[in-house]
């Protein structure tokens, strides 16, 4: 992947586990992508409302670009209305 996810999430996270800046290379988004994709439960549908507010918490600058990321790299899927995870790492 070449970028390393602690040092990723250390440069790009504060101490509350919010992103400080949305990294511009695609390598250190993904590793951050599939962080926050992890507060989501795999499967589970959820309303646009409660997307954002998970979102929110962890960008609230722009939880709608978030959003759309999310949607982009395969990792949350959308249709009618609806939203739930697609992919990121699940712990077994």
């Amino acid at each position: 992947m070449g970028a390393e996810p602690e040092k990723v999430l250390r440069t790009f996270l504060d101490e509350h586990g919010r992103l400080t800046s949305m990294p511009a290379k695609a390598g250190k988004r993904r590793v951050l992508l599939e962080h926050i994709v992890a507060a989501f439960e795999p499967g589970v549908k959820m309303t646009e409302r409660e997307v954002d507010a998970v979102l929110r918490a962890f960008y609230e600058p722009d939880w709608v670009s978030l959003r759309r990321y999310l949607i982009d790299t395969g990792l949350m899927a959308r249709a009618d209305g609806l939203y739930w995870r697609t992919g990121g790492y699940v712990e077994v």
